[in-house]
């Protein structure tokens, strides 16, 4: 019976022996089998202080510096238009007239009532001077003279009054023609023959002859830098050989609501005659510069929906992801005004398989 319990002992010693050996040997042989996790392979750049001066390039449109809207002066139908958009005019130029029926009528009634203030006076005059005789023999009274006076100075405030009226119905009947007042180019027409149109209702706009600008909308944003130089080289769309330099004239003191854009002028200096109203132009201008980072396009990565890149410790060869404020953009530049300083090596291509503290290793014509 012991002999028994013994032998049974020992077998299973000596299955838990076997067993341990099998752990062991299948522990070992998966240790041997997992492969070593390599550095990821990313390509580096170390920072530097660049200098950078932007170039803005904006389009805008010619526009001469002084514009008019023309208006009758008087209320009436059209019935005649003597000019068309794009005609060239001189100041004394007739652009329109209207049906001047009223006018005259009015002009008609405003000569017949100083006829009759003329005669009205000199039937008054004749008197006075009749009471002033017979008041100096003593053949009349006081008051039958002073009533003469009386008489005599209304009727000269009527004729007066009259002729003043006959002025300004003369001043209406001449303002049933439109003149164009200053020598330019008609770019609005806004009533035809036929229409009815009302005191200072523009019927032409026109582009005085003279200085001519080159107007742009901007974001008032621009306004936060300084410029390099106030000149301004401008080209114009349709043949960039055709060149011209101004300065800016003005600048518009509110936002354009519906574009939130600031309307600036600027004046262009001895204008080619190329340079025609309306032609579409170029304006660039340069700021002032300053040393900033800038790195590849490639190295812009994303924390937290702001900008960022990844950075590489050189001692230890990890990475972490570190924010930046950029800016601006070139074309395959991204330029840094926070965040980076000179000497710091960030990750330019491979950014997308890293996570915070990964070892990586650098490529042939890395930084380190």
């Amino acid at each position: 019976m012991i002999s028994c319990f013994r032998a049974d002992t020992c077998r299973f010693a000596s299955a838990a022996s076997v067993a341990v050996i099998a752990l062991g040997l299948a522990s070992c042989q998966q240790q041997t089998s997992e492969p070593q996790s390599l550095p990821t392979m990313v390509q580096v750049e170390t920072v530097t202080l660049t200098d950078y001066a932007p170039t803005v390039r904006l389009t805008g449109e010619v526009r001469a510096q002084a514009e008019s809207d023309l208006s009758f002066r008087v209320a009436g139908r059209v019935s005649e238009r003597l000019v068309n958009v794009g005609d060239h005019v001189t100041a004394d130029q007739v652009l329109a007239r209207l049906d001047p029926q009223q006018q005259q009528a009015t002009l008609t009634a405003a000569e017949a009532a100083v006829q009759a203030a003329e005669a009205t006076l000199r039937q008054a005059t004749s008197t006075y001077e009749r009471q002033e005789a017979l008041l100096a023999r003593g053949y009349t009274t006081k008051r039958e003279h002073d009533q003469a006076q009386e008489a005599y100075l209304t009727a000269q405030a009527a004729l007066d009054n009259a002729k003043a009226q006959l002025g300004t119905a003369r001043d209406h009947l001449s303002d049933t023609v439109l003149r164009a007042g200053v020598a330019g180019v008609v770019t609005a027409r806004k009533a035809e023959v036929g229409q009815v149109v009302q005191v200072a209702q523009t019927v032409f706009s026109i582009a005085q002859d003279g200085s001519r600008d080159a107007v742009f909308n901007v974001y008032e944003s621009i306004f936060t830098r300084e410029p390099a130089d106030p000149a301004i080289a401008l080209t114009l769309v349709s043949d960039p050989a055709v060149e011209a330099k101004g300065t800016v004239r003005e600048v518009s003191p509110t936002v354009d609501l519906s574009s939130g854009t600031v309307k600036v002028k600027v004046g262009i200096e001895h204008p080619p005659a190329a340079m025609t109203l309306g032609a579409a132009i170029v304006g660039e201008g340069r700021f002032q510069s300053r040393e900033l980072v800038m790195v590849p396009s490639s190295a812009l990565s994303s924390e937290g929906g702001h900008p960022a890149v990844w950075t590489v410790d050189p001692q230890t060869k990890t990475v972490s992801l570190k924010p930046i404020a950029v800016e601006g953009y070139d074309i395959g530049k991204v330029i840094v005004r926070e965040g980076l300083e000179p000497g710091e090596v960030v990750v330019t291509a491979g950014a997308q398989f890293l996570r915070p503290r990964q070892v990586v290793a650098f490529t042939e014509g890395g930084a380190l």
